[in-house]
């Protein structure tokens, strides 16, 4: 074997390492995200507040339903809320209203969906 094939066939290996790396970072293997969970939430209410029905989705007639799941902390109050389905424009308004919700306290965080159903008023 010669110099030059020598050269060249370390040139190729490394020029097909780089490919492959470049190629990773670009694209990494999938991922398989977890499920979200679709329980009914098993803590009762003490306190709803009802969302307020935004102006602008009055004015273009927008109704649907908004699909929050929600963790609720020990002491009854909403940790945290993330929108799982629903128009945009009515997803703030549940969001509101769902932190100001209040449930009986229990030993351990509990987490679970609230449905809220948007219809315009005539």
């Amino acid at each position: 074997m010669r110099v030059a094939d020598v050269q060249r066939w370390v040139a190729k290996a490394v020029l097909g390492v780089l490919v492959a790396t470049a190629a990773s970072l670009v694209s990494p293997a999938p991922v398989l995200a977890q499920e979200p969970k679709t329980e009914e939430l098993t803590r009762k209410a003490k306190t709803k507040v009802a969302p307020i029905y935004p102006d602008i989705a009055r004015r273009m007639s927008i109704a649907g339903t908004v699909r929050l799941a929600i963790v609720v902390a020990p002491n009854g109050t909403v940790k945290s809320s993330k929108a799982m389905g629903g128009h945009p424009v009515l997803v703030n308004a549940a969001m509101d209203a769902v932190r100001l919700w209040k449930f009986e306290p229990a030993a351990t965080e509990s987490s679970g969906i609230v449905e809220f159903k948007f219809q315009p008023q005539k």
